[in-house]
This record gives structure tokens, C-alpha cells and sequence, in this order.
């Protein structure tokens, strides 16, 4: 029987299943496994995972919507394939949301560090980045993804708003759909990933904005050079 909003149980299984697709077809994305360019149909996906096609559709509508896929209303879906200066643009716009969550805290506003409840969230943040940056010293990609998103997710939240923390997110998931392919040429990465994130968390505990964005900076530069040398643009 459906519920006070009109929905029925049948109806909240659904998008449930319709959230397991997307962040199992996103991790296919961000894992390598779906190319750029690479096509296939809902019924393809639908037999694959053994569901209806209904979830499936509204699965890859949703990985659409983020920039992760291609839809083509006569062939189906294609992994949406991102050039150099799509990624240069990605790393502009991170850098600009970035500094957007960091003036707050030049102007003397954003969260207390002294606050219990902003330290414990804090130190979330800290133990997240943490352990991405032991998967980035061990060259490991899946797991630094994972711990990068959480990490810049939860640190959005605490020093800006839900809105800056929705685009900083889907910044961030096409900004590793790009360089995963070419990532993914490189044999051992230990060494070559970016693992400047605890240093982040503490500077902004001690309200260093500027050695906050200054580490930013390197980060998004040495993202951006990686990208050029492995492209050869």
C-alpha cells in the first residue's frame, strides 16, 4: 500500500536498485572498465546485472546527467570521452570552487576548529585523507578514488555549502573519469599521485587560507601537467 507521499514499497525498491546501478556503472566508469567511447544499450546492461530495463534507463539518464555518459536516442549510451582541455577547464573551475569555500575563512567566517562538533567532523575529514593518501603512496587508484571523493565531499560540506559540495563532487567524478584513462597506461603509480591531503585538512584547522590554496594550487598544477605529459599536449 503506498505510503502518506503516494509511494509504494514497489516504488522505493526501484530507486534503490536505480542508485546500485549508477554507482556500479560509475565505478566501472572510474575503474576503467567502460572506455571513452565505448557503447552499449540498456538491454545490454539490463542482462548483464539480470534486472528489468527500467531502473537500467534511469541508472544511465542519472550517469548522464553527471557528464559520465552520452545518451543517444538511437544507439543507447556511450562513456562520454574527455580531451586536455576539457580536463584544463575541470581544473579551473575546482580551483575557483575551492577558493570560493576558503574565503570565508579569509573573511573570519566558516566553522570554528575549536567547536567539538566541527573538530570531530574534522577529524573525519583528516582520517579520509589520510588513508587516500596511503592508497596514493601505494599506487593504488580504485582505493584513492574512492577515499579523494569522500574526502572533498565531506570538506565542501564542512567549509561551504551543499550546493558548491554537489558541484565540487561532479568536478571531481568527471575530473578522475578523465585521467583514469590514462592513468591506467602507467604501470606502477607509487609516486606519481597527488597525496597533499592531510596537509590541507591542517591548514584550515589552524585558519591558514593561503597555505590552504597554495596547496591546492600545486595540487591542480601537478594534475594538470600529469595529464599533459602522459597526452603529450
Amino acid at each position: 500500500m503506498p505510503g502518506p507521499t503516494g509511494t509504494g514499497h514497489g516504488a522505493v525498491r526501484r530507486s534503490t536498485l536505480r542508485q546500485q546501478l549508477a554507482d556500479a556503472l560509475r565505478d566501472e566508469v572510474l575503474a576503467g572498465r567502460l572506455q571513452p567511447g565505448q557503447e552499449f544499450t540498456v538491454k545490454e546492461i539490463a542482462e548483464q546485472y539480470g534486472v528489468s530495463a527500467t531502473p537500467v534507463r534511469e541508472a544511465l539518464v542519472d550517469l548522464a546527467a553527471q557528464g559520465l555518459l552520452d545518451a543517444d536516442h538511437h544507439r543507447g549510451f556511450r562513456v562520454h570521452a574527455y580531451s586536455v582541455a576539457d580536463f584544463r577547464a575541470m581544473v579551473e573551475a575546482r580551483g575557483l570552487v575551492t577558493d570560493g569555500i576558503f574565503a570565508a575563512l579569509t573573511a573570519g567566517g566558516g566553522p570554528d576548529p575549536e567547536d567539538p562538533r566541527v573538530a570531530s567532523a574534522l577529524s573525519g575529514v583528516r582520517r579520509r585523507g589520510e588513508e587516500a593518501q596511503r592508497a596514493a603512496a601505494a599506487g593504488d587508484l580504485p582505493v584513492l578514488i574512492g577515499y579523494d571523493l569522500r574526502y572533498w565531499r565531506e570538506l565542501a560540506l564542512l567549509y561551504g555549502n551543499p550546493y558548491l559540495a554537489d558541484f565540487l563532487h561532479r568536478l571531481r567524478l568527471q575530473s578522475w573519469a578523465c585521467t583514469v584513462q590514462h592513468l591506467r597506461g602507467i604501470g606502477d603509480l607509487r609516486g606519481t599521485l597527488w597525496a597533499g591531503h592531510a596537509e590541507v585538512v591542517g591548514a584550515l584547522a589552524r585558519r591558514d587560507t593561503a597555505d590552504a590554496r597554495a596547496l591546492v594550487a600545486a595540487y591542480n598544477a601537478h594534475s594538470l601537467a600529469l595529464i599533459e605529459r602522459l597526452t603529450g599536449a
